[in-house]
């Protein structure tokens, strides 16, 4: 089966967001709840998954462990958005409805990544 060309469209997503964890860490460490140490430390590890991942992908023997990674990540990422929506401060001046769509969202990435390990 050829690989369909939207699958490179996620991978490219993925490669970008986590090379963005290097190019903007702080905007990173705002949204990083309380209760997580080293927030620097966080941010760099899960932009290098999200950078590994999103290669992984691109290629049949890695494609379905990394897109059980991506849906892995997703889901811990989830409790930040759950976080941006617990104040003001936390919400890193994003409207609240955009942080409430912001989580089925997560979810419709997470299929998208799943549907993904069946190619």
């Amino acid at each position: 089966m050829e690989t369909p060309w939207h699958l490179y469209i996620m991978a490219g997503m993925y490669i970008v967001a986590g090379i963005m964890h290097f190019v903007k860490p702080k905007m990173y460490m705002r949204i990083m709840p309380l209760y997580l140490p080293n927030h620097r430390l966080l941010v760099y590890i899960s932009g290098i998954a999200e950078i590994i991942l999103g290669i992984g992908v691109c290629f049949d023997a890695t494609r379905k462990l990394s897109t059980f990674g991506i849906i892995l990540i997703l889901g811990v990422f989830l409790s930040v958005h759950f976080y941006m929506l617990s104040g003001e401060k936390a919400s890193a001046g994003i409207p609240k409805w955009i942080l409430i769509l912001r989580i089925p969202l997560q979810f419709f990435l997470m299929y998208w990544a799943y549907y993904y390990a069946h190619i």
